[in-house]
């Protein structure tokens, strides 16, 4: 069996260390696979354009208000490389990153005949334009997409509004591939998927994203914290790729105010504001070394997801699998990822019950939690039952 992954990035971040992992396990099993990538670590595959067309497509949608309507000749050169490697699934990721032609894509797809597969890393495959909506409090998606209300949001638009289009034209075109796979990330998503314009698809099913256990797992940190200096301190971490206000940023900020001295905030990822004001926050840039991630996270007293749209979480399972209990809003994907004694969730906006959350896990102490997280990481977000789930996916799709 031959699957090519389709994503923006290849083994960076958390798609694409999924594509890569899903790769490697094919490999294990007999099976071949491969990627087709705009960015990121070299993979056996195809690179998608060039940084130069990745600039002028961002532009180009940016003025326009499609997204994925360019690119033309770099999808074509995708085309005729799927054509000479004729692959028996094509699995599709994140395809909203200015490298792609959609159109193009889902059409050649459809006339082939090949079996496709789509996971769910957001929302964006069933809505006009939006990564996530719960925020805004639209679902205009269930019917049709219109008057988008983060049309300045995701990847912006800064004109025109043609969420509608692009709704329709994503409808359409899915509609046409005969051997659709959807694949969620969460329960949520999932049932979330069931109620859109992919509700046709021939399967959709749940995979939870998963953490190799070999890897994610705690370990001694006392040298980290030696380094930073955080030898008395209790530790509250915060993971992103972009911190935003999205992602819970004003409300690390706002925390800040209110910890003791005893107490500070690590917030690892790339940051647009000046925060040197907050002298108790450290911020370190985004990192892509795995190793120096699970020191963070056995480090880490607490892990903070103050995010309130998760498709499902990787940050959250990886610190649960190095043994750090997560308080995560109670939003999304976030409370399915929470087992008993692993954390806890708390209410958009309620800044007391988080600052009493934190207390409690600073009460309680981090041996409270550990064992409950690893054995609830372990068994929901196994690595080796997940993969072996898309393994069994790809064969009844392709019908094998």
């Amino acid at each position: 069996m031959k699957v090519l992954h389709i994503n923006a990035v290849s083994g960076i971040r958390s798609t694409g260390r999924i594509c890569s992992e899903i790769i490697e396990f094919l490999q294990e099993k007999g099976h071949k696979g491969y990627m087709a990538y705009s960015d990121g670590n070299k993979a056996k595959g195809h690179k998608i354009g060039t940084k130069l067309d990745h600039k002028c497509h961002a532009l180009l949608s940016r003025i326009s208000g499609k997204q994925g309507y360019f690119s033309v000749l770099e999808t074509y050169r995708l085309l005729k490389y799927i054509g000479f490697f004729e692959p028996d699934i094509i699995h599709l990721h994140n395809l909203h990153g200015n490298y792609i032609n959609i159109n193009m894509l889902l059409k050649y797809l459809a006339k082939k005949d090949i079996p496709t597969v789509i996971t769910l890393h957001d929302c964006w495959f069933f809505t006009g334009k939006c990564f996530h909506f719960t925020v805004e409090d639209c679902y205009k998606w269930k019917e049709e997409c219109n008057h988008c209300p983060r049309i300045h949001k995701d990847n912006p638009s800064w004109f025109f509004d043609k969420s509608k289009k692009m709704y329709h034209d994503k409808k359409s075109l899915f509609g046409q591939i005969k051997h659709l796979a959807v694949v969620g990330v969460s329960d949520w998503i999932t049932e979330e998927a069931k109620q859109s314009l992919l509700k046709n698809g021939q399967i959709i099913r749940r995979i939870y994203n998963w953490v190799d256990f070999n890897v994610f797992k705690p370990v001694c940190a006392e040298d980290l914290r030696r380094r930073m200096n955080l030898e008395d301190k209790f530790v509250i971490l915060g993971v992103a790729s972009f911190w935003t206000e999205d992602k819970g940023l004003s409300e690390f900020l706002q925390l800040s105010k209110k910890l003791p001295e005893n107490m500070v905030i690590v917030l690892i990822g790339n940051l647009k504001e000046n925060i040197e004001a907050y002298k108790n926050i450290i911020h370190i840039r985004e990192t892509h070394e795995i190793t120096s991630m699970v020191k963070f996270y056995s480090m880490a007293d607490v892990l903070l997801n103050l995010s309130m749209e998760e498709a499902c979480g990787k940050v959250t399972i990886e610190a649960l699998a190095c043994g750090t209990p997560v308080i995560a809003m109670n939003s999304t994907s976030n409370p399915e990822q929470i087992g008993e004694a692993c954390g806890y969730v708390v209410e958009k906006n309620d800044r007391d019950d988080l600052y009493r959350k934190i207390n409690l896990v600073y009460r309680n102490r981090k041996n409270y939690y550990r064992d409950h997280c690893i054995s609830y990481a372990n068994k929901t977000f196994n690595k080796t039952n997940c993969l072996n789930d898309y393994i069994q996916l790809y064969h009844e799709l392709s019908g094998d």
